[in-house]
């Protein structure tokens, strides 16, 4: 089937506002971070107008590109996907923050837990296209999916990475479910997950201290609430329309990091509960879109590619903004199109360039 429709327009108006804002508010954000740490108040802003310039560049290209050709490189991905997670515990990983998440030589680095988050979409739409029925039979479709999320799971965990590891793990059920999985398998995998990471949270103290900052931030303020308490601040300082863009009193060195996972907090600092809220609108519109794309796919490998790209996204919104309201316990993960991160934000556009030309074969 040639292309006969044009690309989802409100999908690229959206990404593209999103990516615009993200630009923004990581220059509002890392003003003073990066000032005190790289002097220079603009080098986040610099890199963030370059990846920018990439994301766009792979989306454009992944728009044209016939997402069936994906079918046939699945396999080639998935091996690939799982050497660059062992490279990383090489000579090449690069360590930061006691956690060796990257691998590179000099200026380029790559977080190989971002790349195998679209790998173990694509491979897992191949897996379950070509024989949907399997996935009823727990030994036939479910074990053979099983033992692929253990193997992500297990490499991103020694990292340690354990949002990754998650996000991962949810993607691939996810797809499952869409695809057919009996109820009993999905509920029995959820309290398997479930266990599994309390068994995860006990074996690292710096995780329980994490989930005590969770259930009460203030008995540690100056420790493991440290981070949110001042988010929470933050949110609580913008009130209904915010302090204004750039006004922001918690990135001036307060919150750590606040061009990352906790770009949220500076949000609703700075545009307050209204801008915070049209931030979360646009990306339900950006889900619904996703959903409607794969829904109206032409064959069940282009929903379960549709449903996985957007089932990461999902993921990712709500998991981020959750810790930045402090709705679960602190963990380490991007804002899609907002937080800085050159591979995180490449992954993303990329991704919806896939899902945009998923869209120009939709059969509605």
């Amino acid at each position: 089937m040639s292309d006969k429709k044009s690309s989802d327009f409100t999908l690229i108006f959206i990404v593209t506002l999103l990516v615009i804002f993200g630009i923004i508010m990581v220059f509002s954000s890392s003003y003073y971070y990066a000032l005190a740490k790289k002097g220079d108040a603009y080098y986040f802003l610099k890199r963030d107008l370059i990846w920018a310039a990439v994301g766009f560049t792979a989306m454009f290209v992944a728009s044209y590109v016939n997402y069936r050709i994906y079918k046939k490189v699945a396999p080639a991905l998935f091996v690939i996907s799982i050497v660059l997670l062992l490279l990383v515990f090489t000579p090449l990983g690069i360590e930061i923050n006691y956690a060796k998440r990257w691998i590179g030589a000099g200026l380029v680095t790559i977080m190989p837990g971002e790349i195998a988050k679209i790998c173990v979409i694509i491979f897992s739409a191949w897996f379950l296209s070509k024989k949907p029925e399997k996935i009823r039979s727990f030994t036939k479709g479910v074990l053979p999916l099983l033992l692929i999320i253990i193997t992500y799971f297990t490499l991103i965990i020694l990292q340690p990475n354990l949002s990754t590891a998650v996000t991962i793990s949810m993607i691939i059920v996810v797809m499952m479910f869409v695809t057919g999985m009996k109820i009993l398998h999905l509920f029995g995998l959820f309290i398997t997950g479930v266990a599994g990471i309390i068994v995860m949270i006990y074996l690292e103290p710096y995780r329980m201290e994490r989930l005590t900052s969770f259930f009460d931030p203030f008995s540690d303020p100056m420790g493991s609430g440290y981070q949110v308490i001042q988010s929470l601040l933050a949110l609580g300082s913008g009130g209904l329309f915010g302090v204004g863009l750039g006004r922001s009193i918690q990135k001036t060195l307060y919150l750590p990091e606040p061009q990352n996972d906790f770009i949220f907090a500076i949000i609703g600092e700075e545009v307050g509960f209204t801008g915070a809220t049209v931030l979360i609108i646009c990306f339900m519109v950006l889900i619904w879109r996703g959903i409607h794309i794969s829904i109206n796919a032409p064959d069940l490998f282009g929903t379960l590619l549709g449903s996985g790209i957007t089932a990461m996204i999902a993921i990712q919104v709500i998991i981020n903004i959750a810790v930045a309201t402090s709705s679960m316990p602190p963990t380490g993960i991007t804002l899609p199109f907002i937080s800085w991160g050159g591979n995180s934000l490449v992954l993303f556009m990329g991704s919806m360039g896939i899902l945009l030309n998923i869209s120009k074969h939709t059969i509605n």
